[in-house]
């Protein structure tokens, strides 16, 4: 494990936990992100808010900012505009009836207006800037009709549009499905997309599986993946696992099933040419890793 790592600490939510953040990124002078809030005994009942960083691997609270009725939050900047996308959970007698992906947007990162939600059932849709103006949509189909169809649990799409008014629920639907991911008895997804300098696209995703471990205990199995995407023929390029669970730092876990889960963010840059690579570890907390740039090349800032 590379020794430049760390569990990230946040302030101001006592006695819930943190995890499944966003990356961290830049709005006037100050680094934020967005955190997925839940207390460790309760399951799908958590929301998102917005944390500033006050030193390495430490943020506070942004007080008064909004609470998001969401999960697992990702954060991208497109057409000069903050994107928050994340899953809503709805219940009914305590159970989870249906869940969709919410999008908001805005130019202020601390203020940010719903406008679209994804299709039914479909979490872990992704936006990307590219470089011609459009705007890539990386969608994540699963469930029984995709594994009858494919395969794998869920395959991963791609589909392009003009402006975020265009993201609709029909057109993250009937994305094309990308080749290559998943095999059979896997499922995962993307997390955070990057333009690349050579005009393909970059994704730090999640690939997971399922396996009974040494104790007889079935365990949910979440690797960070890495892999670039070519619009232009739609094809997979260079898929790789860049972490597991235990390239992190030792931490709880929620449930037993989850001690070997690692649900990746994204990566930010360094000053040393090594990226930081951020991840959800056991659904409990953040962890930090330094580790080579995936990619072999670094991507369009936005």
């Amino acid at each position: 494990m590379n020794t430049d790592s760390g569990i990230l600490i946040f302030h101001g939510v006592d006695e819930y936990d943190v995890y499944n953040t966003s990356i961290p990124f830049e709005y006037g002078g100050n680094t934020y992100l967005f955190g997925r809030v839940e207390k460790r005994e309760e399951w799908a009942t958590s929301h998102v808010r917005l944390f500033q960083r006050v030193n390495k691997d430490e943020y506070k609270l942004v007080q008064g900012s909004m609470i998001y009725p969401l999960e697992d939050p990702c954060v991208a900047y497109v057409c000069g505009e903050y994107v928050l996308c994340g899953t809503h959970v709805q219940k009914i007698n305590g159970t989870v009836s249906i869940y969709y992906a919410y999008f908001y947007r805005g130019s202020d990162p601390l203020n940010l207006k719903y406008f679209t939600t994804g299709p039914a059932n479909m979490k872990d849709i992704r936006l990307v800037q590219m470089r011609d103006g459009r705007i890539g949509v990386f969608s994540r189909p699963r469930g029984p009709e995709i594994e009858a169809l494919h395969g794998s649990g869920s395959i991963v799409g791609f589909t392009t549009i003009a402006s975020l008014d265009e993201l609709t629920p029909d057109i993250i639907a009937h994305a094309k499905k990308i080749d290559g991911l998943f095999d059979n008895g896997e499922w995962g997804g993307s997390n955070q997309a990057y333009m690349l300098l050579d005009d393909t696209i970059g994704i730090i995703g999640h690939k997971s599986r399922e396996e009974v471990d040494q104790d007889g205990i079935a365990q949910k199995i979440y690797d960070n993946i890495a892999f670039r995407f070519c619009p232009k023929t739609h094809t997979l390029l260079g898929l790789k696992t860049i972490a597991t669970r235990s390239s992190f730092l030792p931490a709880p876990c929620k449930v037993p099933d989850l001690k070997s889960c690692a649900f990746a963010s994204g990566i930010v840059t360094r000053e040393d040419g090594m990226v930081d690579l951020y991840s959800g570890i056991g659904d409990v907390c953040e962890g930090r890793v330094a580790i080579t740039n995936p990619f072999g090349m670094g991507w369009i800032e936005q």
